[in-house]
């Protein structure tokens, strides 16, 4: 799909200015604000409608940016390596002065983060001086979306802007796996477990 710049514009000046953003990935259609403020991260919250308890997903460039906010460790760079950019999410331990607002890890010490494939969502987050907290923009417990109209079903005008990014090449949420200690699997997704488990050379739980 060709990249319109003038509609990334329009993007990037809404999340700088702290409002949420339906954005296009390769899995479903994320709802996406600035990871690192507050007051956008309630907005997340607020539009779908979600339990303060669940903690967002944070969509990243590339692992170097990571590593500002994240401890990284051997079992990551082998994942990274392979699926990366793509359809995988890495719980890790977050780094003390990491500015990723309390309000998307519920408090926690870790931080759920991937990296998405989507050349439009790439390059939006290219012109970016932070990460995107952006978890599926649907309503919750709501199907997720998979294209910009199933956003607009969900939301109407409540979201001041949809990235249009044609239809989810993968239309199925990401793989999650914890990869702290001994590595395993939170909720399957777009990568068959047993791909990840022949890459790590061992079982996951």
């Amino acid at each position: 799909m060709k990249i319109n710049l003038a509609n990334i514009k329009k993007a990037q000046k809404l999340l700088n200015k702290g409002e949420c953003v339906a954005i296009p990935t390769e899995t479903v259609y994320g709802l996406a604000a600035n990871a690192y403020s507050d007051k956008a991260c309630k907005k997340i919250y607020k539009l779908k409608k979600r339990p303060k308890k669940n903690p967002l997903i944070v969509h990243y460039l590339n692992s170097q940016i990571l590593e500002i906010d994240c401890k990284l460790n051997k079992d990551f760079q082998k994942l990274y390596k392979i699926f990366c950019p793509g359809p995988i999410t890495f719980i890790l331990d977050l780094k003390k002065n990491s500015k990723i607002s309390k309000i998307v890890t519920n408090k926690k010490n870790t931080l759920a983060v991937r990296f998405p494939k989507h050349p439009i969502t790439r390059s939006l987050l290219k012109k970016l001086k932070f990460p995107l907290a952006a978890p599926s923009a649907n309503l919750f417990s709501k199907v997720s979306a998979v294209s910009s109209a199933d956003v607009e079903d969900d939301f109407g005008k409540k979201i001041k802007y949809v990235l249009e990014g044609g239809k989810s090449s993968i239309g199925l949420e990401s793989t999650i796996i914890d990869v702290r200690s001994k590595p395993k699997v939170l909720r399957l997704g777009g990568i068959e477990i047993s791909t990840i488990e022949k890459i790590l050379k061992k079982k996951l739980l």
